[in-house]
């Protein structure tokens, strides 16, 4: 068994709760989908969100999840460097697989997709 990361990233219009929240669960489970991965599987995941979003912890979405309280989360402040994608949230999921780094599916949704087009198509 190995400790593969799996990386992803959204974005949002606006600094709201409710989009923050809504975009956190769609990129997780998108990532869950495409990787055929359980909560029992993943050992962290870890949210960075950019210094201007700041109305909720996207934590919060994820632990009301079904299976998902017992998952260490952990919430950060992105790297404010100049020129970055702004309103973005940004995942690194480690879990416990069988599976090689190649087989990982990483995902980025929404504006995100700028920051790797390389694994942004449907089919990665």
């Amino acid at each position: 068994m190995y400790n593969r990361g799996i990386r992803g990233a959204t974005s949002v219009t606006q600094n709201d709760e409710q989009e923050i929240l809504q975009e956190t669960v769609t990129l997780l489970k998108e990532i869950v989908i495409r990787n055929e991965i359980e909560p029992e599987d993943i050992c962290s995941v870890w949210i960075t969100m950019t210094g201007d979003l700041d109305a909720t912890f996207p934590a919060r979405a994820i632990r009301q999840l079904e299976g998902w309280d017992l998952v260490p989360l952990m919430c950060s402040v992105e790297i404010p460097v100049q020129g970055s994608l702004p309103q973005c949230i940004r995942f690194m999921i480690q879990v416990n697989t069988e599976k090689s780094q190649r087989e990982m599916k990483h995902v980025y949704l929404n504006d995100a997709r700028k920051l790797r087009p390389d694994l942004s198509t449907t089919s990665n």
